[in-house]
């Protein structure tokens, strides 16, 4: 097995590691508009739904409205739609849902689920920052491959 590979991987490059902070930093938005916006639906309407159902759905719209933010960032590059959409769908998917569990993990273990309130959200948001950031920078490093 080679390991040149993984021994001379650089993981102390500033430049990457502030380059993946900001593409990390678009995709929280997006993530977090539509999974904060679900959460608080249903947080202000009190319809019955179990918090799994809830988190669930705020995982899916949170994967959304990170897309659509990502392809609409990507069409002001220049990107036709289709290009635009494929690289958002295909770049940063793996980000996004590791975000997206997190940051509904952090939620489920500190409030019970399906509950934001002023001191859940920051916390949140970090939790969802921190768990795809090193992925992100070995994608950018490595392959050269970002969203943005």
């Amino acid at each position: 097995m080679d390991n040149s590979a993984t021994t001379n991987f650089n993981w102390l490059c500033k430049h990457t590691w502030q380059r993946s902070a900001k593409n990390t930093s678009w995709c929280l938005l997006g993530c977090a508009i539509g999974d904060f916006g679900t959460i608080l639906f249903f947080q202000f309407t009190k319809i019955p739904l179990p918090v799994l159902a809830i988190m669930t759905l705020a995982i899916i719209n949170g994967l959304i409205t990170s897309i659509i933010l990502e392809t609409v960032i990507l069409m002001k590059q220049n990107l036709d739609f289709s290009k635009a959409f494929k690289t958002a769908m295909g770049m940063s998917l793996i980000s996004m849902i590791s975000m997206e569990i997190a940051m509904n993990l952090t939620d489920y273990l500190l409030t019970g689920g399906a509950i934001l309130n002023w001191w859940i959200i920051p916390i949140m948001l970090i939790v969802g920052f921190i768990t795809p950031w090193p992925y992100n920078y070995w994608r950018l490093k490595k392959f050269g491959v970002n969203c943005h």
